[in-house]
């Protein structure tokens, strides 16, 4: 399955408005949201901000199992093509990474979705969810991706998998790599030229 079948498949084409929008929130610099890393200028941004994302980038919340975990989600939800890279080349797990910090809602549901998800997967592979196979991953997640086919006793992962997928698609959205995938160009400067021909031979006014 490529990017674009997966993106149709798990209901990716739009995008949440609402986490695009708490992802970029007004005064802060979009690319410190989508890439924590840092980004190329601080202009327009108070000390405050500053120094308040920098001590989010110092602070780590999950572990590096979890990571793994989430890594391993969003190059499912969105994996590399011939077009573009996976999440993870767009550092989607280091956006949810920050995110998490810069929002603390989400903190409970992505820990307590991840432990649901290893439980689920020990109980059925004898392995958690990470170290379980490729078709066994993709088997368990069959079972949360579709919120109308899920099974009783499922709320949960569902919940918690609606939620690691609107995160993956507005980090991967929000980073160089999705805005290129999606053709998104923004203005761009260009060359008047005068009225074109076909438009001056129609009010007779060739040589004006």
């Amino acid at each position: 399955m490529n990017r674009r079948e997966s993106l149709k498949v798990l209901g990716l084409t739009t995008i949440s408005t609402a986490v695009l929008l708490e992802a970029c929130k007004p005064g802060e610099d979009k690319k410190v949201a989508e890439t924590p890393e840092g980004a190329a200028s601080e202009a327009g941004r108070e000390e405050w901000e500053i120094e308040r994302d920098k001590k989010l980038k110092s602070e780590k919340f999950f572990t590096a199992h979890e990571m793994a975990s989430i890594a391993l989600l969003a190059d499912i939800i969105i994996p590399k093509d011939d077009k573009s890279g996976s999440a993870t080349d767009a550092k989607v797990p280091e956006f949810i990474e920050f995110i998490v910090k810069d929002m603390p809602e989400h903190q409970t549901p992505m820990r307590g979705g991840l432990r649901w998800l290893d439980l689920q997967c020990l109980n059925r592979y004898e392995k958690s969810f990470k170290d379980t196979s490729y078709a066994q991953k993709i088997e368990m997640i069959d079972q949360i991706a579709y919120p109308k086919k899920a099974k009783p006793g499922m709320e949960q992962g569902v919940a918690f998998f609606n939620l690691m997928r609107n995160l993956t698609a507005s980090g991967f959205f929000t980073s160089e790599i999705g805005v290129k995938d999606i053709g998104y160009v923004g203005n761009v400067p260009n060359k008047w030229e005068g009225v074109p021909a076909d438009v001056l031979k129609q009010y007779g006014m060739e040589g004006v």
